[in-house]
């Protein structure tokens, strides 16, 4: 491995290694309150259940983030999926390679 794309392959790991802990919240928030309200439709019982929905669009109480959320979720899952996949495979050629 040359020092150019080792010093790539430790930006992206500092990139990858920093926003992971930061999104993991959020994107657990939303695939947690989407499933719970999708089931309590499913079930017909989703009155009293519009809390659920609004923590699902990012609105924290009076933090409203709901123009905001999706995209800052959408983006910080790709930049994880970018990052990760580069990983990935930097560390794939690497135990190749005798």
């Amino acid at each position: 491995m040359t020092h150019k794309s080792s010093s790539r392959a430790i930006s992206l790991r500092q990139i990858h290694r920093t926003l992971a802990p930061i999104l993991l919240g959020p994107i657990l928030l939303t695939l947690i309150t989407g499933t719970v309200y999708q089931m309590v439709d499913l079930l017909g019982k989703d009155s009293g259940f519009d809390w659920l929905l609004e923590l699902h669009k990012g609105n924290l109480g009076p933090i409203r983030l709901e123009i905001l959320y999706p995209f800052l979720n959408a983006l910080g899952l790709l930049v994880l999926a970018v990052t990760g996949f580069s990983l990935w495979r930097t560390g794939r050629r690497r135990k190749a390679r005798p």
